[in-house]
């Protein structure tokens, strides 16, 4: 049912899904949305933070291709203070459809890339890059770069705030399950033990979601290694001008050292690592992170995980593969089976939408994000986007889905955390 543009909507989750869904909606004459969350954005365990997040177009999926190219008018304005326009170099090290069918999707829309046939090739576009990648090949993209995602979100719900959102954080801000009347959400339950009343629920919750909502059949958490290295001055100088750069083989993917901190940091987009907790919206266990504290408190990797990345750095830094890290710490992502996001009504509950499954690389969209979920909301997305996102319903029997992802993934299969390991998260 339509709902009136006064009526109370409670968006659960302030990441780049929630909060650009809140600042759509405020655009569009809804006058009283309530974001809440565990923390005060930027959420300090939030897939949308910490000091850096690729922002590229380069996509085998041409839907995503052409919203990253819309999203890049909004970095090189409305976001400029937090976007760095460094380069993107993709290679693999064994034949790779995502990077082919990229670069064919960026040249057709009217891209430049330069071939890349082997490391050569990428020392020669930057001559400061030291990789160690006899095998490598692909592309350079100069028009991609990176982003301050903490610095993005904070400039995000400020805009939010200004528009007129309120926020509710801490104890009341942590939804612990959903209010309902018969088959209708009418509101959500907080972990003081009170609870709110809305018109419309919106779970923007990330990796959070299954502890709501069943959506095991059709989505999943697991956490990505991300690690960090203290630069020296000379060495932040020295590699100042590299690109970001991935390695589809491995997954492993690193960045321009931050200006002002020289901090190098490397992530690896992969299959991950799952956990087990209660969810008790689904009285059984789920894969994901903590609720009741800091997911990024502890710095802990898993020594594969640990170790995954120090190769990688030798690869891409090999002066540096013996430095200590800084710091490290698992990035949760929202798992789909082929790294869709999921936007949509919840099939047979009245006043619940979703909008979540950012399947790592969500952030990257976040100047435009907010006008497709609203789209969505209100039914005026075209068909063909409502079936890409569409909340699939899980038939009778079915199993869980092998979150596979786009083809973008690299490294080993999703492994399940041991009952020590996640003690140490």
């Amino acid at each position: 049912m339509p709902i009136s543009k006064s009526d109370q909507i409670l968006i659960v989750g302030a990441g780049v899904f929630g909060l650009s869904t809140a600042l759509e909606l405020t655009k569009r004459g809804y006058s009283n949305i309530t974001v809440l969350d565990r923390h005060v954005p930027p959420v300090v365990d939030g897939s949308s933070v910490d000091i850096s997040r690729i922002i590229r177009a380069d996509y085998a999926d041409p839907v995503y291709a052409q919203m990253a190219l819309e999203a890049n008018e909004g970095w090189t304005s409305t976001y400029a203070a937090h976007y760095h326009k460094s380069g993107f170099v993709l290679v693999a090290e064994t034949p790779n459809y995502y990077i082919e069918q990229s670069k064919r999707n960026i040249i057709q829309k009217g891209g430049n890339v330069d071939s890349i046939a082997d490391v050569a090739g990428m020392k020669q576009l930057y001559p400061s890059i030291e990789a160690d990648l006899p095998q490598a090949h692909g592309y350079h993209n100069p028009a991609g770069g990176w982003a301050d995602a903490a610095g993005a979100i904070a400039q995000l719900s400020s805009q939010c705030s200004l528009a007129g959102v309120s926020f509710i954080t801490g104890r009341r801000g942590t939804v612990v399950s959903l209010r309902k009347s018969g088959s209708k959400v009418v509101g959500v339950n907080l972990l003081d033990g009170s609870h709110l009343l809305a018109a419309q629920v919106i779970l923007a919750t990330g990796a959070w979601s299954n502890r709501l909502l069943d959506l095991t059949h059709t989505a999943s958490s697991s956490g990505q290694p991300v690690g960090f290295i203290q630069l020296t001055p000379e060495e932040g100088v020295k590699f100042a001008k590299t690109p970001v750069m991935i390695n589809f083989t491995t997954g492993v993917f690193s960045f321009p050292p931050t200006p002002g901190s020289n901090i190098l940091k490397l992530a690896r987009h992969g299959y991950g690592f799952a956990t087990e907790i209660q969810s008790e919206a689904l009285g059984r266990s789920i894969s994901g992170p903590k609720r009741d504290a800091s997911n990024a408190a502890t710095g802990y990797l898993p020594d594969d995980a640990d170790e995954a990345l120090r190769y990688g750095l030798g690869q891409l830094f090999p002066s540096l593969k013996d430095r200590p890290w800084l710091n490290r710490r698992l990035c949760w992502y929202t798992d789909t089976p082929t790294g869709d996001f999921i936007i949509d009504r919840v099939p047979g509950t009245e006043g619940l939408f979703v909008a979540t499954g950012g399947a790592g690389h969500a952030f990257k969209f976040l100047p435009v994000l907010g006008k497709y979920v609203a789209d969505c909301f209100e039914e005026k997305a075209p068909s063909e986007l409502r079936q890409k996102w569409r909340l699939r319903v899980r038939e009778k029997g079915a199993k869980d889905i092998n979150m596979s992802g786009d083809g973008s993934r690299g490294g080993p299969p999703l492994r399940k955390l041991s009952v020590l390991e996640q003690s140490k998260l």
